[in-house]
């Protein structure tokens, strides 16, 4: 039976949560929570189904909730892969013909089939790469001419990011107040490169209990060629890094981004794992 989450589901779908947590391979996107109130919390304002067996345990998991110009699936999530088309189309019976993405890890082979058999097409892979504490390479001084700063102004950061033409970013519609209060955030550290009193690239970085994450590194296109990308790479690694809580620091890169690939492999980062990037167009639209 599929049917719509209640919160007694909660200590159920928190055990699915933990089993996906066991492999690597199981990875898809689901929610963050890992508690019966934060999973409340988190699922507020979502569509959330589930697949019960005929004794009422939760053995799957979905849901759907906006995403930039239409919706993001959480999961499918389940510990057996038949149960996984049912399910999906549940969900996507709630679809009021918006575009649908979904993520999966490259080796979660069973929601893949899942989703490509509903009709999902891969967009891009995305590479992960991580760097433990201890393991960053030797950090050069910065050129004559240039500085770091630790912070930006919303101008600086909404101009950087579409210089770069990064329109998949959601930080390009956040309200003045989500983006003040991102910028000061204490959890978001920034590495902004200056010359000349003018910005010209930044790394952005979110703290994560033990874990940061590189969330954006790029150089204005009229910069680049100067090797700024590393040098924003390995300067802001090593602000990350005074941090005494911070183990490992985590980048990421497209298919597509060649040269971040390589950038990373040379500072010391390890590949640690692969996401692909699915979308589900609209009925009567192409892929």
């Amino acid at each position: 039976m599929i049917r719509t989450s209640q919160s007694s589901d909660a200590p159920e779908i928190i055990s699915l949560l933990s089993w996906m947590d066991g492999a690597p391979e199981r990875e898809v996107f689901a929610p963050d929570a890992r508690t019966p109130d934060e999973l409340a919390f988190e699922n507020a304002g979502k569509t959330c189904l589930v697949a019960a067996d005929d004794l009422g345990s939760v053995t799957a998991f979905a849901a759907l909730s906006p995403f930039q110009d239409g919706l993001l699936l959480e999961g499918p999530l389940s510990e057996s892969p038949e149960a996984l088309p049912r399910l999906l189309g549940a969900a996507l019976a709630h679809n009021d013909s918006q575009s649908v993405y979904a993520f999966a890890a490259r080796d979660n082979l069973p929601v893949r089939a899942a989703l490509e058999t509903a009709g999902f097409m891969p967009m891009h892979t995305t590479d992960f790469y991580r760097l433990a504490r201890g393991k960053l390479r030797r950090v050069p001084a910065l050129p004559e001419g240039l500085s770091l700063s630790g912070r930006t102004d919303a101008q600086t950061y909404r101009s950087l990011y579409r210089a770069a033409q990064d329109t998949w970013s959601e930080r390009l519609h956040w309200s003045e107040a989500q983006l003040s209060a991102h910028l000061h955030s204490p959890e978001v550290l920034l590495s902004v490169l200056m010359r000349g009193g003018k910005a010209v690239g930044f790394a952005e970085t979110e703290l994560d209990n033990d874990l940061a994450r590189m969330t954006y590194l790029a150089v204005h296109p009229a910069e680049r060629g100067q090797g700024y990308g590393k040098l924003l790479l390995l300067h802001a690694a090593q602000a990350t890094f005074e941090r005494p809580e911070i183990s490992a620091l985590q980048v990421r890169a497209h298919d597509h981004e060649g040269p971040a690939r390589v950038l990373y492999a040379h500072a010391g980062f390890l590949h640690c794992r692969s996401v692909v990037t699915y979308m589900l167009e609209p009925e009567g639209e192409e892929a």
